[in-house]
Order: structure tokens, then sequence, then C-alpha cells
């Protein structure tokens, strides 16, 4: 007797039980955002992410974050920051970056190679930590939390690196946001100059903005440009480390297959955004509405990753990766302001 094969219906309602131990995690997320985006319309100053990432670690660090929401927080670390990655491509145009000129640009890529190289060597020196070091150089050279997020599989690094590299570079650049409008009358800057050196020197697009303000609406305009010439950036440096840390490092033949790409799927795809946008195609309407998205989803991803935040930790683990940021900060800082005067 034939036997019959009975369609298995318990898929469905196997996957209802995980969604819902997803839904505590996604929620609390959700008023994370809610909580930033007002955050950010009481104090302009301070952008979405740097409120998302700070209100997460208040969270984490007064115990408000139960331990149900673990796997929904898990999630929006893993996937909204990819998503946030590939849709930040929409912002940058190759013609405005081509605008800057070559002295410009060339005084972008060095400041950003002198910073990584340097940050990353003097890492290692402290014993930060290999995928930690890694993460501080690439978040502070390049822009901040999307490119920890972009090198996180190169480096092989774990919640506990990224938390910390992603707290290094919002408390640094929070100081470099203070520090930099008020340097350009003792140093002498114009307006341009102080546009280029924020954009050149300081970690994430919202603090670059809010560095480049008081010089202007002009000032902010190049300081942004500079800034996304420097996050065009990434996909080529995480395909440089990772096939150097191929080389240096090679992995068994068993273990290959499990070796993350050269340039994540991701970044790919941050590249095929750039170029969509450099070709005119992507109306200015959607343009809007992919930017808000984008805004979102990053502002997700960074609360959830702000939860993962806790001082006890990081005062266990010594003030290296803190003197580490404050001395790469100094270094982007300084390389970046020669130029600028060297340019000008």
């Amino acid at each position: 007797m034939a036997t019959r094969t009975v369609p298995v219906r318990t898929t469905t309602s196997a996957r209802r039980p995980q969604r819902s131990v997803l839904l505590p995690g996604l929620a609390i997320t959700g008023v994370g955002v809610a909580l930033a985006t007002a955050g950010h319309h009481v104090v302009p100053s301070v952008g979405v992410l740097t409120w998302a990432v700070l209100l997460g670690a208040v969270a984490a660090n007064l115990d408000l974050i139960p331990i149900a929401a673990q796997p929904g927080l898990r999630i929006a670390v893993k996937k909204l920051l990819r998503v946030g990655v590939v849709l930040l491509g929409f912002s940058l145009s190759l013609t405005a970056i081509g605008a800057l000129g070559a002295p410009v640009i060339a005084l972008v890529v060095l400041t950003l190679v002198s910073t990584l190289a340097f940050t990353w060597w003097l890492g290692l020196r402290m014993q930060v930590g290999p995928a930690r070091s890694l993460l501080i150089a690439t978040g502070f050279s390049i822009c901040g939390a999307s490119a920890i997020a972009g090198m996180e599989r190169t480096a092989d690094a774990d919640e506990d690196d990224v938390a910390t590299a992603i707290t290094m570079v919002t408390l640094c650049g929070t100081l470099a946001m203070i520090a930099i409008p008020l340097l350009q009358a003792p140093l002498g800057l114009t307006d341009r100059q102080l546009g280029i050196w924020a954009g050149a020197s300081v970690h994430e697009v919202g603090q670059v903005v809010a560095a480049a303000g008081p010089a202007g609406a002009t000032a902010v305009a190049l300081a942004v440009v500079v800034k996304l010439t420097r996050v065009l950036l990434l996909a080529p440096v995480v395909a440089v480390v990772s096939a150097t840390r191929r080389r240096t490092h090679p992995a068994a033949d068993g273990a290959a297959a499990g070796r993350p790409p050269i340039v994540p799927l991701f970044v790919l795809g941050f590249l095929a955004c750039v170029l969509l946008r450099t070709s005119g195609v992507v109306p200015a309407g959607v343009l809007d509405v992919i930017s808000t998205l984008q805004t979102i989803t990053l502002a997700a991803a960074l609360f959830a990753l702000g939860t993962g935040v806790h001082l006890g930790k990081l005062l266990h683990s010594g003030g290296r990766p803190l003197a580490l940021g404050m001395v790469s900060t100094l270094v982007v800082a300084t390389v970046s302001l020669v130029g600028v005067l060297a340019i000008a």
C-alpha cells in the first residue's frame, strides 16, 4: 500500500511565536526612534542618530529593557543597520563630489588613510583588541556608525566590540562638534575653510551639520559634501582591509567557505544606490522619502545598539577605548586642519 505524504501545516503557526518573540524589542525600538526624533526637534544641534544611541544606553543602564526585548533588539541591530547603510547611498552624488576639486578630494583621502592606519596601529599597541581597534579606526576615519557596520564582519567583531566603537564615536564626535566652531576665530578660518575642516574631521553626518552650522548655510553644504566623500570611500576601504586580512591571516580550507566576502553584499548595495542617485533617474520626491527611511532605520539600529552599552562593562574594560578615541579624534582633526590651511 502506497504511503501518502501529508502536507505539514505547522509552518505558519511556527512562525507566529517567532514573530511574537520579536515584537517587544521592535516595539521598544519604535518608541526609542520616536523619542530620538522628538529630542532632535527640541535640541536640533544633536542629531537623531546621536539621540538614539544615547537614549538606548540610558534605558539599558536604568534597567528599563526587559529580557523579552532582546530578540527584537538583535534583529534591529543586524538587519536595520545594514538597510540604513544601503539607503545612505542615495545621499551621495558623484557629480557633487567631483565639484569639490582635486585638492579637497586629496585632502579627504589623505586624512582618512592616515587616521585609519594610525588608529588601528595604536589600538593594537594599546591592547584594545584587534576587532575593536579596527572598528574604532574605521568609524573615526570614515563615517561613524555606518562605517562600523560596514566593517563588522570583516573585523570578525562581536556585539560588545560594535557597541563600544559606536559609543566612542558618539562621545568623541560630540566633543568635536562643539570644539570645531569655537576654534574658527582663534585659528582665523574662513567659513569655507571651516566647512571643509568639519566635513573632513567630524565623525557623524549630523555632527558635521552642527559643527559647520555657525558658519552659515554655504559652509554646511560644503561640509556635507566633504563628509559624504568620506562615506563613499567606505566600500574601497572595506575591500582593501578584507583583502589584506585574507592575505595575512589565511584560513584553513574548511573555514574558507564561512569567511565573509571581500565586500559585503550590503556595501555593494550602497554603491548601487550611489550610482542611481548620480544617474538622476530617482525623482526628488522619492529621494526625500528614502532619506526619511534611512534616518528611521539607522536610528532604530543605533537605539538597539545603545541598549547594549553598559557603563559597568566599559569601566571594567578600562579607559583604553576612550583614550584611543580621543587620540584618533585629535589625529583626524589635526591632519585635516593642516590640509585645509595648505590648500587655502
